[in-house]
């Protein structure tokens, strides 16, 4: 019987050691397994993530469409403003508020951002 008690303690011992040896490989360092990507903003640092992948990627897409209506060209400007001041020539003290109004409106809309309804108030920053 004291074999019997002996093997059962073994293999009881020997079933939680390896549950400790799984568990321990198991466990996930978050600070390793989420570093950045973006490794040119901080060379031969460690800076660790703070963005998931699909947020970052998301974000990425919205500034490249930012920066699309952004590039605007001269031409493109031009028409706009034309059509802005010859929109209403009723009031000449306001041609370069129209023109203005104009532009940042076109820039808005091809960035896909919504309409102002109001007027524009800067941010104290």
């Amino acid at each position: 019987m004291e074999e019997a008690a002996l093997e059962q303690e073994r293999e009881n011992f020997l079933r939680a050691f390896k549950a400790q040896v799984y568990s321990s490989h198991m466990q996930i360092n978050a600070a390793a397994s989420f570093r950045c990507e973006n490794e040119d903003n901080h060379p031969g640092s460690f800076e660790a993530a703070s963005v998931c992948q699909t947020c970052y990627d998301q974000l990425n897409n919205r500034v490249d469409i930012l920066e699309a209506a952004l590039r605007m060209d001269e031409k493109e400007a031009t028409q706009v403003v034309y059509e802005a001041v010859w929109a209403d020539p009723s009031d000449p003290s306001k041609t370069y508020q129209n023109a203005a109004t104009a532009l940042l409106a076109e820039l808005r809309r091809r960035a896909g951002l919504e309409q102002v309804l109001g007027p524009n108030k800067s941010l104290a920053h």
